[in-house]
């Protein structure tokens, strides 16, 4: 009886949903956009670096150096200077990121003492790209010292040169070291939280709001009755919504599944639980939709910044990284791309796995006890 009684409220809940017309682009629509738009997005490549000069030498070697920047894709070499001033003040603007001074007798230099000085101001606002930028710049002007060794080198030099050490980089995991393989987990972490958290923590505001929630509560249904009828379909549309989100990764993305498929939805499962008890845990103590979806949204971020879906971890100072031991987002990102990339196991994911079942364990503890029935 009591699984009859659910299934009864199940049915309703769908019901409900799928009536809902404004609600169904935003349920299944909306997050594959937003997959598609962020994944392409939310890249850590820096390009279109707009890139000006001062060449106080011009002669061939400057001349060789501009043109091996010219030819990077990465750069777009938009102007010269004839000084200093005049280059500041354009970078002041916002004209150019880059400005490379190359000295006087800077091929005289190169000939004679073999070495000399180049000066590199970049536009370092944002400091992650300026970070790029720089090693950009460092790549080329190392390309460009190989060549100029070659030129600059004597015969005699030949028996007393020192053998170079070559390294040959195998990459793992990621071989065409394509941002989007890391990325699309990340994001198809985030569209599952956000939507089964705001459906799942609105749905019974909304139900409080129209004044049914108190005609359910003097009915003879259990409050764990009520709860699951509650929670599951959005449970339901969470492996949905993974389904879906693998679906584009594959076929748009070509992002490798190495891993088991079924463990993914296994973890996947866990985790919507701890989400749907945090939603229900913030409906409890909020009266309007608007109130939910600011408390939602307020914790869905910080969880997302602490993550490790955008910025590294180990970059975090210390008291971050040890409250990042606390969000369950972390955890799932965590094992998206262990399982999709790497191809761990359920025993390589163990310690996630264990957190997050604790986590829903605890949550819709919290959520049950904190839910008010008046029978």
């Amino acid at each position: 009886m009591s699984m009859k009684i659910i299934g009864y409220i199940i049915q309703k809940e769908f019901k409900q949903i799928f009536r809902n017309k404004a609600m169904l682009p935003l349920i299944f629509v909306l997050p594959l956009i937003q997959l598609i738009i962020l994944s392409n997005a939310a890249t850590f490549e820096v390009k279109n670096i707009k890139f000006s000069y001062i060449d106080h030498d011009k002669t061939s070697f400057s001349r060789a150096l501009i043109d091996k920047f010219d030819a990077s894709t990465y750069f777009n070499v938009t102007t010269d200077f004839s000084s200093s001033k005049m280059a500041n003040a354009a970078m002041l603007k916002g004209e150019v990121d880059v400005v490379l001074e190359i000295p006087q007798y800077f091929e005289r230099n190169l000939l004679k003492e073999k070495k000399t000085d180049l000066s590199i101001t970049i536009n370092a606002i944002d400091g992650a790209a300026a970070g790029v930028e720089n090693v950009y710049i460092n790549q080329i002007v190392q390309s460009f010292n190989k060549k100029a060794l070659v030129t600059l080198i004597q015969p005699s030099d030949l028996k007393n040169r020192q053998k170079n050490i070559l390294s040959i980089p195998s990459f793992w995991y990621n071989k065409t070291l394509n941002y989007k393989t890391f990325m699309v987990p990340g994001i198809l972490v985030l569209l599952v939280t956000m939507i089964t958290l705001f459906l799942s923590g609105m749905n019974i505001v909304r139900e409080k709001e129209i004044g049914t929630l108190e005609q359910m509560n003097v009915t003879p249904i259990k409050k764990h009755q009520f709860i699951i009828g509650k929670l599951f379909p959005f449970w339901v549309i969470g492996l949905m919504l993974l389904t879906i989100g693998l679906i584009i990764a594959r076929i748009i993305f070509n992002v490798p599944m190495v891993g088991n498929i079924f463990l993914m939805y296994f973890y996947t499962s866990v985790y919507i639980l701890v989400i749907l008890g945090m939603g229900l845990f913030i409906s409890n103590f909020t009266d309007t939709q608007q109130q939910a979806m600011f408390i939602a949204w307020f914790f869905v971020v910080i969880f997302i910044l602490m993550s490790g879906l955008f910025t590294p971890i180990e970059s975090m100072p210390k008291w971050a990284q040890f409250l990042t031991e606390f969000n369950p987002i972390k955890f799932y990102v965590e094992v998206m791309r262990m399982v999709m990339l790497k191809g761990s196991n359920l025993t390589d994911i163990l310690p996630q796995f264990g957190k997050t079942l604790l986590y829903a364990v605890v949550m819709n503890g919290l959520a049950v006890w904190s839910y008010k029935k008046v029978s």
